[in-house]
C-alpha cells in the first residue's frame, strides 16, 4: 500500500499547497537573513561597530575632529550599540576604544556651556551615561591617548582597562568651574583611594599610563605601537568569550559586588552565586571535562 501511494500522482490542489508552503518557508528564511544583515551593517554617525573575533563585539568612538568628545548624540549611539551587543547571545565580551590620539578627550563643552540648572536637573543630564554599568557582559576599555574628564569616566565604567604607553588620564573639570559629573569622584576613589582622588579632582592634574598602572587603575600598560592596545584587548575578550557565558556574568557580578557591599555581605553574595552555578549545564560540563581530561563544550546554559 505504501508503494502504491508513493506512485499515485498528487492532486493539483495538494501540489499547489506544497509549493506555497515551500515558497513561504523560503521567504521567511530570506527575511531573517536580510534582518540579520541589516543589524550587522547598521551604520552610526559617531561610532563604528564590528565583530573582530568570535564572540567579541568592538565599538570604536569616531569623532576624530573633536578628539571623540562625548556629546549626547554620541552617547545615545553608544548606549544603543552596547545594548544591542548585550542582547546578542553570539557576543560574550565587548571592547570599547577610540583612536590612537584620543580615547575620548572629555564631554562636549560646546554642548554644555549654555545649559541652565533647571535644564540639566529636570532632564537628568548625563544620567544616561550610567547604562554601561548595567551591562551584564564584560567590557574592556582599550585606552590610547587622551582619556580626560568624561573620557576618563567612560573608561572607569568598563570592567577592565588596558592602556597604551601614550594614554593620559585626568579629571580636569575644576579648570572650567565644575567637578566630574559622570562618576569620576566616586569610581576614582574606589580605585585609587581618597587622597589621590582628592588631589586629582581639586587640581585638575593629568596622570600617565604608568601612574595609572602603579595605582591599580588599569589592568596593565601594553607595549608601544599603533593599535597594539586594541589587539591586546581583543585577545583578552576572545579568551573571556571562550568561557561559559553564565559563569563569566556571575564572575563580573561578584567582583562588582565588592564595591557595593561590606566584606561579609560580599562573601555571602559570592557564595550564593557560586552555589547557583551548580544549577547550570555548564557547571556539569566543565567539571566532567576536567575529570575526563578534555576541553569543555559550553552551551551557555
Amino acid at each position: 500500500m505504501a508503494s502504491l501511494r508513493a506512485q499515485r500522482p498528487l492532486s493539483s490542489t495538494v501540489s499547489a499547497a506544497l509549493r506555497n508552503r515551500r515558497a513561504f518557508r523560503q521567504s521567511i528564511h530570506l527575511s531573517v537573513r536580510l534582518m540579520s544583515t541589516e543589524q550587522q551593517q547598521k551604520q552610526y554617525e559617531f561610532i563604528l561597530t564590528s565583530r573582530p573575533a568570535e564572540g567579541v563585539g568592538l565599538i570604536t568612538l569616531n569623532r576624530p575632529k573633536a578628539l571623540n568628545a562625548l556629546s549626547t548624540p554620541l552617547f545615545n549611539e553608544l548606549n544603543e550599540a552596547v545594548k544591542a551587543f548585550d542582547d546578542d547571545d553570539s557576543v560574550r565580551a565587548l571592547v570599547l576604544t577610540g583612536s590612537d590620539r584620543a580615547f575620548a578627550a572629555g564631554a562636549d563643552i560646546k554642548e554644555m556651556k549654555d545649559k541652565q540648572f533647571a535644564d540639566v536637573f529636570k532632564n537628568k543630564f548625563l544620567e544616561s551615561w550610567g547604562l554601561l554599568s548595567t551591562i551584564r557582559k564584560p567590557i574592556i576599555a582599550a585606552v590610547s591617548g587622551y582619556a580626560l574628564g568624561g573620557g576618563c569616566e567612560l573608561a572607569l565604567m568598563c570592567d577592565i582597562i588596558l592602556a597604551s604607553p601614550t594614554a593620559v588620564f585626568g579629571q580636569p573639570e575644576i579648570n572650567i568651574g565644575v567637578i566630574p559629573g559622570g562618576g569620576g569622584t566616586q569610581r576614582l576613589a574606589h580605585a585609587i583611594g581618597k587622597s589621590r582622588t582628592m588631589e586629582l579632582t581639586l587640581t585638575g592634574r593629568n596622570f600617565t599610563a604608568k601612574e595609572a598602572s602603579d595605582w591599580g587603575l588599569v589592568s596593565r600598560v601594553v607595549d608601544e605601537g599603533e593599535g597594539v592596545v586594541v589587539k591586546e584587548a581583543i585577545e583578552i575578550a576572545k579568551t573571556i568569550a571562550s568561557k561559559s557565558a553564565i559563569a563569566v556574568q556571575a564572575g563580573k557580578e561578584a567582583v562588582n559586588a565588592a564595591y557595593e557591599h561590606t566584606l561579609q555581605e560580599g562573601l555571602r553574595y559570592e557564595r550564593r552565586l557560586f552555589h547557583g552555578l551548580f544549577a547550570t549545564k555548564d557547571q556539569k560540563e566543565g567539571m566532567a571535562a576536567f575529570a575526563e581530561k578534555r576541553k569543555p563544550t559550553w552551551t551557555h546554559s
